[in-house]
């Protein structure tokens, strides 16, 4: 799905944003690529089981999305990350459906965490104390499976989460599981049990010895094996992998007739003794079930001492409400359960020595340094390369070329360094000399002053012009299958493809000569082409890479005009006037369509074939929502936010974008924003559910 170059990109795009966290530098203009690197990483852990990003930093960068989402409900779209599980599934094995969603679980990473976690858990439940059952957050790769009538049916992947890949036959493999478990006895006719598949670190290592005795390269570590071994189509293979499972949750259950599921499913500790009983391998001896947040802590302090000695890899604590009737009357959000929560133990680190610096290139011609030290295995990874984001933190950390410096994987992934260690240094080390010129083409630099990134402004750069052609052509953008960052790479080098007005004169008689395009996939990619070229205005937009202008704003922007064109008239003050566009936005795009070159670019677009006029269908006027405005918060019950908008549009309604006098209906759904304290404030607006919108249309 994601080629190399790609990869790179999105990995660059992840650790500037993450940087841009953790310095609060975070803003509504980079809501979409927060969307694009989580769905990336999505991808990466939920469908190629090889993640490249630390859970820590995967909830950093998810929580900042929901935080510009909740402060701007208005940007909110369907496929956000946050408006779902994951997404995707691999094609291998026949795609089945969970009986329960596996949801994800909100993550902890301190004591005043856990602390703040269990005060909310407490006055839902109005309790003073709640009893908790805590085991150890396995480092493997999520399954789930189905015993019906006691015989095991069914073993699938997490998938993404409503849905995985039916891997029953890898499953019966794993000695740890039973094919056979007397669930009868305990009142059942049918059982969906959550778990995660190991391999063990001693079978890891014996594993990656035999590799390398056939001169294969080893894998980097064992939740990746475990993950990848479930895949494998030869079932014989996945049994000489030895690995575990661990089964750690009771999520559905169906009793016989006239029966009552035994009272040990009234509790969660009760539940893992019962499938320790049945001959699962359950944390019946890893867990402890404590009253109370304080001895939680101890408990989960207690046992990240004791990580090391463990015969397998774990990476924190899993801390659960242990009453089962409890856990139902805490209920879930869309993403977590809020009966539960895992704590993370602290990230792995280790000293390597500096030894070159390389700078890199992006799409918007932001440069970035990227530290290249001796390979340092850290929590079973080995790191060679890090992100140093822009020169102001080679300044601050004190980095020179020689220097030994500290690097973690925070979250046990994602590598960075956290210092250099002057003491150590001999006088051999070098200055590290940010480039005046572009290391691609030779440009100088320029730093706006607003920023901490040098950028080269040259429009020509090869290293731009490829990224350019690449977005141009990506999903959520003219969607040109075909036409990924390999063949981008490939076409260019070849001469056959020099900017994005190339992509519609692509030579492909010279293109059947090339090994690998056969007549299918050039027809499929002709046809890809010409079908971009009815993509409406908001994808065109968004396809030309205006910096700060994402795909809502890309929307907010077709809709603004009859011809892109358009623009050329307008101001930066009637730029701001437009929805959520404020004066950075507003001057980018001003920029845009003031520089000839671009002008250019979209009169070459147009005259071959592409769609610069606003073709939106002209809003009904008459229905029964004439006349009022209504702004949607929060996640409805069934309607996605675009259909409920759409059903305003097409009854007469009109939308807005923000809260104010001017609105009529505030519709909400679960976890309403601060659009919805704003609109108690207001007299005059009128708060509905769900329900009561879709009652105003029929009434």
């Amino acid at each position: 799905m994601y080629a190399p170059e790609q990869t790179k990109a999105l990995q660059q795009q992840s650790t500037s944003l993450l940087h841009k966290v953790t310095s609060h530098q975070i803003s509504v203009s980079d809501l979409q690529q927060l969307r694009e690197v989580l769905r990336f990483h999505e991808y990466r852990y939920y469908i190629m089981n090889d993640p490249l990003l630390a859970d820590a930093e995967y909830d950093q960068l998810y929580k900042a999305l929901e935080g510009i989402e909740k402060d701007h409900p208005d940007l909110v779209t369907p496929d956000s990350p946050t408006q779902r599980v994951a997404k995707g599934l691999t094609k291998e094995f026949a795609n089945v459906q969970h009986l329960v969603p596996m949801l994800s679980l909100e993550n902890s990473y301190n004591a005043d965490d856990l602390i703040d976690w269990d005060r909310k858990a407490r006055e839902a439940a109005k309790l003073d104390t709640i009893e908790y059952c805590v085991e150890p957050k396995f480092d493997g790769a999520s399954i789930s499976l189905i015993y019906e009538d006691d015989i095991l049916t069914r073993g699938a992947t997490r998938g993404n989460g409503v849905a995985g890949d039916d891997i029953t036959t890898n499953i019966k493999q794993i000695r740890s599981v039973p094919l056979r478990a007397a669930i009868s006895q305990y009142g059942l006719q049918q059982i969906e049990i959550r778990g995660e598949v190991l391999m063990s670190k001693g079978n890891f290592k014996k594993y990656n010895e035999q590799l390398a005795e056939q001169n294969l390269p080893p894998l980097a570590n064992p939740r990746n094996a475990a993950a990848g071994t479930l895949r494998i189509k030869d079932p014989k293979e996945v049994g000489r992998r030895n690995l575990e499972a661990f089964l750690y949750n009771v999520s559905y259950i169906s009793a016989l007739p006239a029966n009552q599921p035994s009272s040990m499913l009234n509790t969660h500790s009760g539940s893992l003794e019962m499938l320790w009983n049945l001959g699962f391998r359950s944390p019946l001896k890893e867990k402890k079930v404590v009253q109370g947040i304080d001895a939680v802590i101890a408990y989960c302090n207690n046992f990240e001492e004791q990580r090391d000695n463990l015969p397998y890899e774990i990476d924190g604590m899993v801390i659960k409400v242990n009453d089962v009737e409890l856990q139902d009357k805490l209920g879930m959000t869309t993403h977590h359960p809020r009966w539960a929560i895992a704590y993370k133990f602290k990230a792995r680190q280790a000293t390597s020595k500096l030894r070159a610096v390389e700078f890199q290139v992006g799409r918007t011609g932001s440069v970035t340094p990227v530290a290249k030290i001796e390979p340092v295995p850290i929590g079973g990874v080995t790191v060679g390369s890090i992100s140093l984001f822009n020169e102001d933190v080679i300044k601050e950390k004190d980095l020179m070329i020689g220097d030994t410096v500290l690097v973690e994987r925070a979250g046990d992934v994602i590598p960075y360094i956290v210092k250099s260690m002057p003491e150590l240094r001999t006088g051999n080390e070098q200055t590290i000399i940010f480039p005046k010129t572009c290391p691609v083409c030779n440009h100088p630099l320029v730093k706006p002053e607003e920023e901490a990134v040098w950028r080269c402004e040259n429009p020509a750069c090869k290293a731009q012009v490829v990224e350019r052609i690449i977005h141009f052509a990506s999903k959520d953008a003219m969607d040109i299958r075909g036409l990924g960052e390999a063949n981008v790479h490939k076409f260019f080098e070849l001469g056959f493809l020099k900017d994005v007005p190339g992509i519609y004169r692509l030579p492909f008689n010279d293109i059947r000569q090339l090994e690998g395009f056969g007549e299918k996939s050039i027809a499929n990619l002709q046809n890809a082409i010409e079908t971009s070229k009815k993509q409406p205005l908001h994808r065109l937009i968004f396809a030309l890479g205006i910096r700060y202008v994402g795909e809502t704003t890309a929307k907010v922007l077709a809709h603004a005009v009859k011809h892109l064109f358009d623009f050329k008239e307008y101001s930066i003050d009637d730029l701001q006037k437009l929805e959520d566009i404020g004066p950075k936005v507003a001057g980018s795009i001003h920029r845009f369509f003031q520089n000839a070159d671009n002008i250019n670019l979209l009169k070459e677009l147009e005259i071959l074939g592409l769609i610069l006029k606003n073709e939106h269908k002209d809003l009904s006027t008459q229905g029964n929502l004439t006349g009022q405005t209504f702004l949607f918060t929060g996640t409805l019950p069934t309607l996605k936010r675009s259909e409920a908008e759409a059903m305003v549009e097409s009854n007469g309604g009109k939308l807005l974008g923000s809260v104010s006098a001017k609105l009529n209906y505030l519709v909400t759904g679960e976890d309403a924003g601060s659009k919805l304290e704003k609109a108690k404030k207001i007299t005059s607006i009128k708060i509905i559910s769900e329900a009561e919108f879709i009652q105003l249309i029929y009434r």
